[in-house]
């Protein structure tokens, strides 16, 4: 008996040694994460060739909405790992909430793929279809279109749920809900932005074959923007299925569970954020060049003041 004891004790230490490991390396990367998404999103205010246009407004929004997802979704992490637990009326709250910016980020990237499109295949148009007013009315959409999804499925716990189950304390965690039938409507939203992305990268190929010159270049360059959209959308679409995984890991062992939930917290909710610095940060000219100024201009000011 004091063997098995023992062994438990042990086990117990190690388990809790690897989840306090996990803890702090998300924490390393969330923080990694914020700090170039808020220098990004400082860069974007400081620049006003940036804040009036649509491509690098739809970015900041990306920024700012991933932003917010990676601080809620840490959060809730914590929480899960450290089984603290609260009244679910407060969770479906917060659950509400990261479900509508989980949508926020694909449809924002679907509206920037279709920016890509307009500036490649109707570029004389560009100017009035992607003006300031349009892009501040098309992000108004994207937030309502985000929102249905949340709607349908807070619906139906709300048809069926007792006012008990609201009292209830429980651990934060989309898992709670998944007892309910996600709407068919969020399957669709998907299917629907593969469908665009689809016909703009078909397009886009079209027109960078028959382009010459700067424009095949430029046309080229947007055939790479949207295939990386793409694959972001496709980690997103992923990321759609993942409480469902870990739903059915839970029935079977908690630590399957955790370790699954862990990778695809890395996997599905961070990696699709980490790649909209790379693909507008990075890989846009305009960006990196201003990217480049600021960061020369604080050692330049560093080496003044020394």
């Amino acid at each position: 008996e004091n063997s098995s004891y023992n062994t438990s004790l042990v086990g117990g230490k190690v388990l809790l040694r690897q989840i306090n490991d996990r803890v702090l390396i998300v924490q390393m990367l969330v923080m990694v994460f914020l700090c170039i998404n808020l220098l990004l999103i400082s860069m974007f205010f400081k620049n006003e060739s940036f804040y009036t246009t649509t491509r690098y407004i739809l970015f900041a929004v990306n920024l700012l909405s991933d932003s917010f997802l990676l601080v809620v979704s840490d959060i809730l992490l914590i929480l899960v790992f450290f089984n603290l637990t609260f009244q679910v009326w407060l969770c479906v709250i917060i659950c509400f909430v990261l479900i509508v910016y989980t949508t926020v980020t694909p449809v924002t990237l679907t509206a920037m793929t279709l920016e890509r499109y307009v500036a490649v295949c109707m570029p004389l148009r560009h100017g009035e279809i992607c003006s300031t007013r349009n892009t501040i009315n098309c992000i108004l959409i994207i937030h309502a279109l985000s929102s249905v999804p949340s709607i349908f499925i807070f619906s139906a716990i709300f048809g069926s749920a007792s006012v008990h189950f609201y009292q209830h304390y429980n651990v934060c965690s989309v898992e709670i809900f998944i007892l309910f039938r996600w709407s068919a409507i969020y399957q669709l939203q998907f299917l629907i932005m593969c469908i665009i992305l689809v016909f703009c990268y078909v397009k886009i190929m079209k027109v960078a074959k028959a382009a010459s010159g700067e424009d095949k270049q430029s046309s080229r360059k947007g055939l790479r923007t949207v295939a990386l959209h793409g694959f972001q959308l496709l980690l997103c679409l992923i990321q759609l299925w993942c409480p469902f995984i870990e739903a059915a890991l839970f029935q079977i062992s908690f630590n399957l569970f955790n370790n699954v939930r862990y990778l695809n917290f890395l996997l599905f909710y961070l990696a699709p954020r980490c790649l909209s610095p790379l693909i507008y940060g990075l890989r846009d000219e305009v960006f990196f060049q201003a990217l480049k100024y600021y960061a020369s201009f604080g050692i330049k000011l560093y080496m003044t003041l020394e």
